[in-house]
């Protein structure tokens, strides 16, 4: 059975997709033939000798290669993973900058907000490459994606192409481990189903595994008595959100804050990069990129006077490697592999695929996030309770903006981008939304797809 990962130059996801696939037993049964692909060569050649030594370590007897070609390493597969990203921190600080100059309250900038419209523009085109070429040299394989903005990216797959795309985040886990630490229960012992799009997911019931007891009323109560300001840059907009619309959302402040206008007064993010703004622009020629100060838990500062701690950050990624630990992460794409292809039962409470009836009230062309089962060999999504109503307003929303980013892409019109930004929730001046337009355009020009 060939998988791929493609991406596989990047040490963190690498790494822990190789760990995860090498450590099943039900995948190392079925015999795995494990292809890796990057079109950076240094890197790659590095995660294919790390490769070879966790087979080593683990005895087990599995077909490795890598390529830079992307034919090849997709041809005959079974299952393709992908995690792909080009300058990530050079353009995520302009995602977050550029709305914020205009005076929209851009939260983080990753999956929403109009930040992550450009975000997803970004990602389309390189992503579409990899889906058409499934399409064409392996049109039965399924591709789990874990490349960001993961809604906006599957969608474009969904829409554009016959390719079976399946969206991966552990953002689930987030939510379900605030919820265990509030009620203070192990969160094996809960029982958490969960619906809506990646990054803004709500917990439809709280629920005690071993006595099917409603666990709902105690975390009402729970959160009522909870100091306000504990473990606030993660949680305190949940707790929010909780108390207006009924239901726990997921995974935390920044992620969720993409989505929702109001949401700047919860998540004090405004020093996630940083420039002095009279000593121009950051992304000039020879200039810099801003660091990335702003981290969940806290505002990271911690930095030398003279110089940046990107290098030494990268050099104890890198030295930790073969110190890693062998052990299986909460990543779904091994267990979607081992019930698929393996016939092997696994928990999936979060997988990102089209509606197809899932989430009552939304399209069924529109990606959500569910949790889903197999059968016959397929991924399929678990239909859920209807959302409440005030939750499925903000959703709906979403989807139609998805919708008009992929039709903007599609027919390169400039017309459906503007149109997805002035549907955004914190996008207020039609002017300022038109010059925000203009000014991404010309920055990211030489990656993002042409429109007219």
């Amino acid at each position: 059975m060939k998988v791929t990962l493609i991406g596989a130059g990047s040490r963190q996801f690498a790494g822990t997709m190789i760990r995860d696939l090498l450590l099943s037993d039900p995948i190392a049964e079925k015999g795995l033939e494990l292809t890796l692909m990057d079109i950076a060569a240094e890197p790659l050649a590095e995660m294919e000798q790390y490769t070879r030594s966790v087979g080593a370590r683990l005895g087990r007897d599995v077909e490795i290669s890598s390529t830079t070609d992307l034919v090849e390493a997709v041809a005959g597969a079974a299952f393709i993973i992908t995690a792909i990203e080009v300058d990530r921190y050079h353009y995520w600080s302009q995602d977050f900058t550029i709305p914020r100059t205009y005076g929209f309250k851009q939260v983080y900038g990753e999956n929403g907000g109009p930040g992550g419209l450009f975000h997803a523009l970004r990602q389309f085109g390189p992503l579409l490459q990899i889906a058409r070429t499934i399409e064409q040299h392996a049109p039965d394989a399924l591709f789990l994606n874990f490349s960001n903005p993961e809604h906006k990216v599957c969608e474009a797959i969904s829409r554009l192409t016959s390719v079976k795309v399946v969206g991966l985040c552990h953002g689930y886990f987030m939510g379900a481990g605030q919820i265990s630490a509030l009620l203070d229960v192990p969160r094996e012992h809960l029982d958490l189903p969960a619906a809506g799009i990646n990054h803004f997911q709500w917990f439809q019931a709280v629920r005690d595994r071993r006595t099917g007891e409603d666990l709902y009323p105690r975390l009402r109560e729970i959160e009522r008595d909870a100091n306000w300001v504990s473990d606030w840059h993660e949680i305190g907009l949940s707790r929010i959100l909780f108390r207006r619309f009924g239901l726990w959302p997921s995974p935390s402040a920044n992620h969720i804050g993409e989505y929702i206008s109001w949401a700047d007064e919860f998540v004090p993010a405004q020093l996630q990069y940083f420039h002095d703004r009279a000593e121009g622009s950051p992304w000039r020629d020879g200039v810099e990129t801003p660091e990335w100060h702003y981290h969940i838990g806290n505002v990271d500062t911690d930095r030398p006077f003279h110089g940046s701690r990107t290098d030494e950050t990268l050099m104890s990624l890198e030295a930790s490697l073969e110190g890693r630990e062998l052990q299986s992460s909460e990543e779904l794409a091994i267990p979607i592999i081992e019930w698929v292809a393996c016939g092997v039962e696994r928990d999936l409470p979060a997988v990102n695929v089209p509606n197809r009836g899932a989430i009552p009230g939304l399209p069924d062309d529109m990606v959500v996030e569910v949790p889903a089962t197999v059968v016959d060999g397929e991924l399929v999504p678990q239909r859920m309770d209807p959302l409440p109503e005030g939750i499925l307003a903000m959703i709906q929303r979403q989807g139609s903006i998805h919708k008009l980013l992929v039709e903007a892409y599609a027919e390169q019109s400039k017309q459906k981008l503007l149109q997805a930004i002035l549907l955004d929730p914190i996008v207020d001046s039609h002017n300022k939304a038109a010059a925000m337009l203009d000014e991404f355009l010309e920055r990211q020009k030489d990656i993002l797809p042409p429109l007219h």
